[in-house]
């Protein structure tokens, strides 16, 4: 298979999350087939979901099919495979029902009492190879720390003591509509959130 890429000179321009994720595509296949140990996969994985221009995306998939003339088409798609014991995206954002599943989770977790523990599991595990459950978990996550530090301020004063169960009745609200966006393989952002994790 080439290793298709960008066209000459096209290395600076900047890269698609479809383009991202594609390639997440094919190093996620070859973690399969038994090409890459562990500590290959992660790096690799790091390299993709953190690619900013095609020059970044390129020696991935150079390390993987070898070099090749450039292609018209950006990276080639991936067909059907069987990678963590479910089918790997061949394209669209949360294809899958367990990128779905863990998106989801990753939303309702904190009103079963997991406020930042759970969107930080999900992020760690299942977010590791799949940018969609990656983004929502992060989304979901920044948003549980936002209202724990938001909690602690208002605690302070008497006024803000009484707005606290207001507060958590709004980050209920805004969890399960993050949670529906998530399983209808949408973006979800949280209003007046502070992103401290990316």
């Amino acid at each position: 298979m080439p290793a298709a890429g960008p066209q000459p000179g096209h290395a600076g321009l900047r890269v698609s999350d479809q383009d991202r994720e594609r390639v997440v595509e094919h190093v996620q296949t070859a973690y399969a087939e038994g090409r890459f140990d562990k500590a290959e996969f992660d790096d690799r994985l790091e390299r993709a979901m953190t690619a900013r221009v095609h020059g970044d995306l390129v020696p991935i998939m150079n390390e993987l099919y070898g070099r090749h003339p450039a292609r018209s088409v950006p990276y080639p798609p991936v067909a059907g495979r069987v990678a963590y014991g479910h089918r790997v995206s061949t394209g669209g954002r949360g294809e899958t029902g367990a990128e779905r599943l863990g998106a989801v989770a990753s939303h309702l977790l904190p009103l079963v009492g997991l406020p930042v523990v759970g969107p930080a599991v999900v992020m760690l595990t299942a977010g590791r190879t799949s940018p969609y459950v990656r983004a929502h978990s992060v989304e979901a996550l920044n948003f549980q720390l936002t209202m724990l530090a938001a909690t602690i301020v208002l605690a302070i004063t008497f006024i803000g003591f009484v707005l606290i169960p207001l507060l958590w009745i709004g980050g209920v609200v805004l969890s399960v509509v993050g949670a529906v966006a998530a399983a209808g393989d949408g973006d979800f952002r949280y209003p007046f959130t502070l992103r401290l994790v990316k």
